[in-house]
């Protein structure tokens, strides 16, 4: 990892020579993540909640451990399947609880669980999770015209990601703080925060 200066803003120059946002490029898996999925559009259900239950995981904790047990969480979790989720029950926890190749938490274990049974109530009322989680996207406008690494350092969350994070309460969801809804926000591409000289979206990740 090189930290490179580009019009006034630090970004990762990588041995391929590609700049990239300023934490893009510090472990393999992080560069991978970055290149191929943070920031990239998600419009599908099963997606949107597995996103959601892994920032609330991540909560307190670095997203490189999340990304590094994230197939173990997709095993442990039946894939994120929201009807499969939502039937587990107490011996699912205690499994879970056991589980080392996961977070063993019982909070966001049983958070998990409550977020499915609540996100089959939206389900079930007719909207999607798309819809509601979309229905946040800020104004192009209210946007800054170039993102930098002060930029978004210095925006942990937005008056969007409240918004969203306020709604989800109100359904009765949990572990979903504006902070941690706006990391979400970030990675399924409602917001685009990739710096403006990196190569992403250079290249157009939207």
């Amino acid at each position: 990892m090189t930290e490179t200066l580009v019009d006034g803003d630090l970004l990762d120059r990588g041995e391929d020579g590609l700049l990239r946002c300023f934490w893009g490029g510090s472990t393999e898996e992080y560069r991978a993540y970055h290149d191929t999925e943070w920031g990239r559009p998600v419009r599908d259900d099963t997606r949107l909640f597995e996103k959601i239950c892994l920032e609330g995981f991540q909560s307190g904790l670095s997203w490189l451990t999340i990304l590094r047990k994230r197939e173990n969480f997709r095993a442990a979790f039946a894939g994120f399947a929201v009807e499969a989720v939502a039937s587990f029950g107490d011996a699912d926890i205690e499994r879970l609880l056991q589980d080392a190749g996961i977070v063993r938490h019982r909070g966001k274990i049983e958070s998990t669980i409550n977020n499915a049974r609540r996100c089959i109530a939206l389900l079930g009322g007719d909207e999607t999770l798309t819809e509601v989680v979309w229905g946040f996207a800020p104004e192009p406008r209210s946007r800054p015209a170039g993102i930098t690494k002060q930029w978004v350092m210095g925006h942990p969350q937005t008056p969007e990601s409240a918004a969203l994070s306020k709604e989800l309460k109100r359904r009765g969801w949990s572990f979903v703080g504006p902070t941690t809804m706006y990391a979400f926000m970030q990675s399924v591409g409602v917001v685009n925060d990739h710096q403006a000289s990196c190569h992403v979206r250079t290249a157009g990740s939207r």
